[in-house]
């Protein structure tokens, strides 16, 4: 959190310098401690210190607040699968795997962020715009690193949406149930563990 962002004073009040961030910031410390259910619009402005009438100032409900935390979410993971590709691509490697160990360190690095993105804010009736361009950005990435496999003759003919779910659903599987100790073989190198399973699918992906 940015030093200036919040800081309590006296009883006559909470003073901030942008409450909306400090929001967001706690919203994501109490999802790790204990969990997106049990995350509510007033346990998290009791944490900041303010009032429930600055807390609607900022967010309408529980929803418009992880939407937040998912949006910002899907954006950092956004930069590192597109990092990832961009990095693989320049030095003439396959962008795959290296996108599988960026999946898996970004589910080990912000478990908030990601349970958040996946808890189905995405998919619930009311439907953030910058969520829905957040997370279909980053799932742009993958279709692109699919499109040019494709092009390259690494990656077989199809349609590049339907193998990019496909090994997107890989990818996160296995992600998910390394982060919830569910994998054996995962639990030392999550990341290592990602890259074989894309390893795999791609041998079953390339072109014949």
């Amino acid at each position: 959190m940015a030093k200036a962002a919040v800081r309590r004073v006296t009883k006559r009040g909470y003073h901030h310098g942008d409450l909306e961030r400090a929001l967001v910031d706690t919203a994501v410390r109490m999802i790790e401690e204990a969990g997106v259910d049990a995350l509510t619009l007033r346990g998290v402005g009791s944490r900041v210190g303010v009032s429930r009438t600055a807390l609607y100032r900022h967010f309408d409900d529980k929803q418009a607040l992880l939407a937040r935390v998912a949006a910002e979410g899907f954006k950092r993971f956004h930069h590192a699968l597109a990092s990832a590709a961009a990095k693989a691509d320049a030095s003439g490697g396959d962008p795959l795997p290296a996108m599988a160990a960026a999946y898996a360190r970004f589910a080990r690095c912000h478990p908030s962020h990601y349970q958040t993105m996946f808890s189905g804010v995405l998919t619930d009736g009311k439907q953030d715009p910058d969520l829905q361009r957040s997370g279909a950005a980053a799932f742009d990435v993958l279709v692109g690193a699919i499109r040019r496999g494709q092009a390259r003759g690494r990656i077989r003919a199809g349609d590049p949406l339907q193998l990019a779910e496909i090994t997107w659903a890989l990818s996160h599987g296995i992600a998910t149930l390394g982060m919830t100790n569910q994998l054996r073989e995962a639990r030392a190198a999550l990341d290592a563990f990602a890259v074989l399973g894309w390893r795999m699918l791609e041998e079953g992906l390339a072109r014949k």
